[in-house]
């Protein structure tokens, strides 16, 4: 595994994550915990050290499932990563919560379903300008870091982007972003990597598989269960990505290196990214995600 800093927070970092979306139950498969103990024991054989999740993927359940883990392993070992913002209704039905007192109340309890008493990255989950903006808001932020209850913020930036949240982020306290990043969609480029190299900010990429239709496993036409947000996608959409995701491995693919590893090196390659979030259902989809390291030119520190 590689490593490297995540902007201006300090925080050294594995350049593959494990995203839990899909712990959440809008993936199309309901987790058990030991099936969560095995994905998690794999990223740490793997030197994986960072997990990032969200208060809205199921009722705080990813994050439960998570917290299980971490009572039976050394917390210390992980950057743990959640969000904050929405509270869970149902699948794909969320309201929003970015209010102060709300927001007190989601951190509670993600410590709570965490079993933790810090939480290394609060992030703020794909909100408006105007709540990412408001004061109270930020008073709020603020008193939960001195209390250390948090250590870094940080904004993952809904999927249109936002130029202002990406603008604003450091003067207002934020030391990372997480955005949409990947070999079908790179408007990041432009949209949001000046701004992480002009103040030193961290970036997280997440779907850098395009939600699983980059690996090489989907073919044009294919359709998702009606628990499955990719669903939601559209057929067309779906379509869409995997062939363009085809053209563009026959295009790009090296020799003896599989369409994952390819795609998560491919969104590491830029040194600006400190790491990929994929998400992962099974134990070997871990070692191969933690494997595109292996493509990467720097040394591990």
């Amino acid at each position: 595994m590689k490593y490297r800093t995540l902007g201006r927070t300090g925080l050294k970092v594995s350049v593959v994550g494990v995203g839990t979306w899909q712990l959440g139950g809008e993936w199309g498969k309901t987790f058990t915990q030991p099936e969560v103990d095995a994905l998690l024991d794999r990223a740490a054989e793997a030197g994986i050290n960072l997990i990032d999740t969200a208060e809205c993927y199921g009722d705080h359940e990813a994050e439960r499932l998570v917290g299980d883990y971490l009572s039976r392993h050394e917390r210390d070992r992980w950057i743990i990563a959640t969000k904050f913002g929405h509270r869970f209704n149902g699948f794909m039905d969320r309201t929003d919560g970015f209010g102060a007192e709300e927001v007190r109340a989601q951190l509670i309890a993600s410590l709570r379903a965490l079993r933790t008493d810090r939480i290394d990255l609060f992030q703020f989950h794909s909100g408006s300008d105007e709540a990412f903006l408001d004061e109270g808001l930020r008073t709020c932020l603020e008193d939960a870091r001195r209390a250390g209850m948090v250590r870094n913020l940080g904004v993952s930036i809904r999927g249109a982007g936002s130029e202002l949240q990406t603008r604003e982020a450091f003067g207002r306290g934020y030391g990372v972003l997480q955005i949409v990043y990947n070999r079908v969609d790179s408007r990041a480029e432009s949209e949001t990597f000046p701004t992480a190299r002009r103040y030193n900010l961290g970036i997280l990429a997440r779907v850098p598989l395009a939600s699983g239709l980059l690996n090489g496993t989907h073919e044009a036409g294919d359709t998702f269960g009606p628990d499955d947000f990719r669903s939601t996608l559209g057929k067309a959409e779906i379509t869409r990505r995997i062939r363009q995701g085809e053209k563009l491995a026959d295009e790009e693919l090296p020799l003896g290196v599989s369409r994952v590893r390819w795609a998560l090196a491919w969104c590491l390659r830029d040194p600006v990214v400190t790491a990929v979030i994929p998400g992962v259902k099974t134990p070997e989809q871990v070692a191969e995600n933690a494997s595109a390291a292996d493509l990467l030119s720097e040394k591990t520190p």
